[in-house]
């Protein structure tokens, strides 16, 4: 099979970074390196995260991204070539496989002995330190990527390497039992309608979805008992502590990005409740406040951050997915309408995920 690849192949690249802009060129065909395979991708989904490395909106990250970067990181398709020092690789040519948002890890360090793939030291993200998923071929370690289930379409699988990982991971750090009430703002977005299905289907929670009212039915197709618009009338925190009993949410999930998101997590928790950390704020970061610390305190309140699963949890995920818990609602673009999507997410009009199919 490695003798019938092509020379050149297609990629979509941030050719001006710091604004939207995405551009179609012709990549040399790499060669994979010890314990490195190819796979021809012929699927990626499109992440809120790409938008953010693209615009160069994450101020935490060490550099800004530089122009040619190729991003994504929810890539699908076969392994067509193996490199040296992989023979003993748990996959081989011909394995559907999955590229996700950490490219590769130490194993070594002691985030990677805990579990925790996203803090590993040395860990690179796919799509920033890394070329990423949009585009036709793509090197990845042999002992990262994930299998792809048999039966499970590659387009519905792509999303699941972060978009569902993301919120499964997130959702099992929530401490929440089943019957309990979950809150997850920004319910009808990439991640957030996939949350509202694994927490609802999945775990059995009581599911209030927060989104724009232009996103209510996806939210609640996706199993939310509740829904509460953020550009409605009413006051979305009352409404949360009236749903739950006057007492407030278990657990709140935050899929989005946005600030005012954050500064209401709180407020709609009951005591010991659990807000779960998702999105990245965009922008400068904002110190903690007192008024927060206080509240934490008397009423026993949790914060924690969570990136995305590790290797187990991915293969857990995609394990819903093939069995029909789970499902991305999603539509599917060509590579050279990357930058228009892009420009509907940044409007907040994006519903669900979009999938890019990469195939000629």
């Amino acid at each position: 099979m490695a003798s019938e690849l092509p020379k050149k192949y297609k990629a979509a690249v941030y050719d001006k970074p710091g604004s939207i802009s995405t551009k179609i060129e012709e990549l040399d065909m790499p060669e994979p390196g010890p314990g490195e395979v190819l796979v021809n991708l012929t699927h990626s989904g499109v992440c809120h995260s790409d938008l953010g490395i693209m615009t160069n909106s994450w101020k935490m990250l060490p550099y800004p991204t530089q122009p040619g970067q190729v991003g994504g990181h929810e890539g699908v398709g076969k392994i067509v070539k193996m490199g040296p020092s992989t023979d003993h690789s748990p996959v081989k040519i011909g394995d559907r496989v999955g590229i996700k948002w950490m490219a590769g890890i130490c194993e070594a360090c002691e985030a990677c002995r805990a579990g925790a793939d996203a803090c590993c030291s040395a860990g690179k993200l796919s799509g920033y330190y890394t070329p990423g998923t949009f585009q036709q071929y793509a090197l990845a370690p042999a002992n990262y990527v994930t299998p792809i289930p048999d039966g499970l379409d590659s387009a519905d699988a792509a999303p699941m390497l972060c978009a569902g990982l993301t919120v499964y991971s997130a959702l099992r750090k929530a401490n929440a039992e089943s019957g309990q009430w979950i809150v997850i703002s920004g319910a009808g977005g990439g991640l957030g309608h996939l949350a509202c299905q694994f927490s609802a289907r999945g775990m059995a929670h009581r599911v209030i979805g927060i989104d724009h009212s232009s996103k209510k039915d996806i939210v609640l197709e996706s199993g939310a008992e509740h829904f509460i618009s953020v550009d409605g009338s009413d006051n979305v925190v009352e409404t949360v502590k009236k749903l739950t009993g006057g007492l407030g949410a278990h657990a709140v999930i935050v899929c989005t990005a946005n600030n005012r998101a954050y500064d209401q997590s709180v407020e709609m928790l009951r005591f010991r409740g659990r807000v779960v950390c998702v999105g990245v704020p965009e922008g400068e970061p904002v110190p903690i406040q007192s008024a927060l610390a206080a509240a934490m305190v008397t009423k026993e309140i949790q914060i924690v951050g969570s990136a995305v699963g590790n290797r187990r949890q991915a293969i857990e995920t995609l394990e819903f997915a093939a069995r029909g818990i789970v499902k991305v609602h999603f539509r599917t673009e060509k590579m050279d309408k990357l930058t228009e999507v892009f420009e509907e997410m940044h409007r907040g009009e994006l519903k669900g995920r979009v999938v890019l199919d990469m195939q000629d």
